[in-house]
């Protein structure tokens, strides 16, 4: 086939990735030529001679693109690009989105937008899958995948014989094999393993200095403040930005995988692509197992579907063939979602279920079968101007019951709980990102802060950097169970009421009998913040967790705006609305 398939992802956390290598997959099966990469390592000037070209892209945060597309986003958007210039293209564009955050899909929709606009042809109406689906995202890539294939061969009719004998479970080659050493001698280590796992020069391996749990021991919920010592590093960081790391799967995970595979943890590997596809520069060459299984495979995550397509390609044993097939078929995604995504099982726990298959897996594909472990961004919980040479951020441990018998628990905020500095000297690496909060630079305008639970992380950071500046127009809503068991920082904020730095308003939701939650303490301030939105231009804020939380604050201020503004509610939603496209309402939420 002379003009190859080419498809193209945006990801952040690996959906998207997974989503184009499955797409790869099918082709490989059709005897198709297909090139898969993110679209920052794609040179895109070239997008002009391509034929046929498959975007995949999630959205990230509040409607931005991932961090390995924004160069493209960069390019692709420029107003210097003539109106036909991709005229000779025909493509296609996925979405990823989750339909519980306010700007659905956004990225993929302002791509396939810009894409027509600039001549591109597009195939079939674009796809946008959501994560909320009770099935998924396959409920929406399967119908379009399967219209994306029947419009690719009534374009190129001429092909169509080659996916007569299409077998979805034949095994594809692995993208590496390993190669196993014999003795020390072989190949001479690299210097230090923990240098490996950083991204770029603007990153460093920082001392965690100390673990506080900061809730009281009788409250359900752990939540810990961790510090890190970043002296003499090259970080530098101001409100609103985060900081990104990546954890480690727990110690018995990593043993219990290698029984399971019958893998020697300290046995030491090379890896060698079978294709174009180059070594993860993270690993170590060469690598033991044990370092490839704690620090690199996503062996603790909730597999993927393609993981069951793969594993299926091993199985032996009928029984479990037979689930791995009905897993594997579009028919079989209710089955599997009551089986792996509503209880939360994880790749481990599935392979345990799978004994048989499991001990048919050959190693070369565990970078095949498993993804890469996700850096996980935390909102920097401190400002430098009041702690110099030092980082904090607040983390709630997430461990929680489903049906099955053990709680399910995060990976990163256990692994960070589970750092004890006290015993020894520990190295996390690490490295800072631009947020999504920008906070106004002139120091007569005052901000408005809705920040419940780990939400008033960023805003520890703003009140910080702010009240050092001199800046004292901070009026920060911040709401928790309890006074007494989870009321972050509040010596601090005492404080500062005290320096008249800071205007607090708390909701205390359990102290009571009725919950009382931050948009009714915004509600009862209605005076208060009409005058300082409309007479002193003030920003608005809310960081916390995307459930009903943001929401519920929108409808609060609009609230606000009908009762001191006398205006409609259409209005108000107006009025909200341009606070939003001005900059002036900004949020930060997460699932």
């Amino acid at each position: 086939f002379p003009n190859p398939l080419l498809i193209l992802y945006g990801s952040q956390t690996g959906t998207a990735q997974d989503t184009a290598q499955r797409i790869a997959r099918q082709a490989k099966r059709r005897k198709l030529q297909v090139r898969t990469m993110p679209l920052d390592c794609y040179n895109v000037a070239t997008l002009i001679s391509e034929s046929t070209v498959i975007f995949v892209c999630a959205t990230t945060g509040q409607g931005d693109p991932p961090d390995n597309m924004r160069i493209f986003w960069r390019f692709i958007f420029k107003k210097s690009l003539p109106a036909g210039s991709l005229c000779q293209l025909d493509c296609a564009v996925l979405g990823l989105g989750d339909s519980s955050y306010p700007k659905f899909n956004f990225v993929a929709k302002k791509l396939q937008k810009r894409l027509v606009q600039l001549g591109a042809s597009m195939l079939l109406p674009i796809g946008l899958a959501d994560d909320q689906h009770e099935l998924g995202s396959d409920a929406v890539i399967d119908p379009w995948l399967a219209a994306f294939w029947q419009k690719f061969y009534t374009l190129h009719p001429s092909l169509k014989f080659c996916c007569t004998m299409i077998i979805s479970h034949n095994r594809l080659p692995p993208s590496y094999t390993f190669h196993f050493l014999d003795n020390a001698s072989d190949v001479t280590w690299q210097a230090n393993p923990a240098e490996q796992t950083l991204p770029s020069s603007s990153s460093l391996l920082a001392k965690l200095l100390s673990n506080i749990r900061v809730t009281d021991v009788s409250h359900f919920q752990d939540v810990r403040l961790f510090q890190f010592d970043i002296t003499g590093s090259n970080i530098e960081y101001t409100a609103g930005d985060v900081v990104m790391m990546r954890p480690c799967n727990a110690v018995d995970d990593v043993q219990q995988f290698c029984q399971l595979l019958r893998l020697d943890p300290e046995s030491r590997f090379t890896l060698r692509p079978t294709d174009s596809t180059p070594v993860p520069t993270r690993l170590l060459h060469p690598c033991t197992v044990r370092h490839l299984v704690e620090t690199y495979l996503d062996i603790a995550a909730v597999p993927r579907r393609s993981f069951f397509e793969l594993l299926l390609t091993f199985a032996t044993n009928e029984l479990e063939r037979e689930k791995l097939l009905e897993f594997s078929s579009a028919a079989g995604q209710d089955d599997l979602h009551a089986y792996c995504n509503r209880p939360r099982r994880t790749a481990l726990e599935v392979l345990a279920d799978f004994p048989h298959t499991t001990a048919e897996i050959k190693v070369d594909y565990l970078l095949d079968l498993f993804p890469e472990i996700q850096p996980r961004s935390f909102s920097i919980a401190s400002s430098l101007k009041a702690l110099p040479n030092r980082l904090q951020i607040l983390v709630a441990v997430v461990s929680y019951k489903t049906k099955l018998y053990k709680p399910r628990k995060g990976l990163c905020s256990n692994w960070l709980a589970s750092l004890d500095p006290n015993k020894e000297d520990i190295y996390v690496p690490l490295w800072v990102k631009k947020g999504t909060l920008k906070f106004p630079r002139d120091e007569d305008t005052p901000v408005i802060m809705v920040g419940p639970g780990t939400g008033v992380a960023p805003f520890r950071s703003a009140i910080q950097e702010r009240t050092a500046d001199g800046i004292t127009g901070n009026v920060l809503f911040f709401g928790c169970r309890s006074q007494s068991k989870d009321f972050f920082f509040r010596a601090e904020w005492e404080k500062k009421i005290k320096a008249r730095q800071l205007t607090l308003l708390t909701a205390f939701s359990r102290d009571q009998e009725d919950k009382v939650y931050v948009q009714h303490r915004i509600s009862e301030n209605a005076e208060l913040l009409m005058d300082l939105i409309t007479n002193k231009n003030a920003f608005f804020y809310i960081a916390g967790n995307a459930k009903e939380m943001p929401s519920g604050v929108r409808d609060a201020l609009k609230g606000v705006f009908q009762q001191q503004g006398t205006v409609s509610a259409e209005d108000a939603e107006k009025m909200v609305n341009a606070m939003e496209q001005s900059g002036r309402l900004q949020s930060e939420t997460w699932s």
